[in-house]
């Protein structure tokens, strides 16, 4: 999934918090960011997601936590591309 660049960072990284398994954004060049890491998530993701958020991709390690970002993404589509 592409995530639109700075809308409701706050309430997105409360569902990465919630998720039980790893979640990451990936840069095309193969970057990493671990969004369960309180660092990542207000160095790197923030600057990151609103400048380059088009270009990163969302992954779950397990389904239950991709279940949860489908809700979010119900309630707030204008998250996504």
């Amino acid at each position: 999934m592409k995530i639109k660049t700075g809308k409701n960072l706050k309430a997105f990284f409360a569902v990465a918090d919630a998720c039980e398994g790893h979640v990451w954004l990936e840069s095309p060049w193969g970057d990493r960011i671990n969004l369960k890491s309180e660092l990542s998530q207000y160095v790197a993701a923030y600057k990151l997601i609103k400048e380059k958020g088009d270009l990163l991709q969302l992954y779950c390690q397990l389904a239950v936590d991709e279940a949860r970002f489908y809700e979010f993404f119900k309630e707030h589509p204008e998250v996504l591309n």
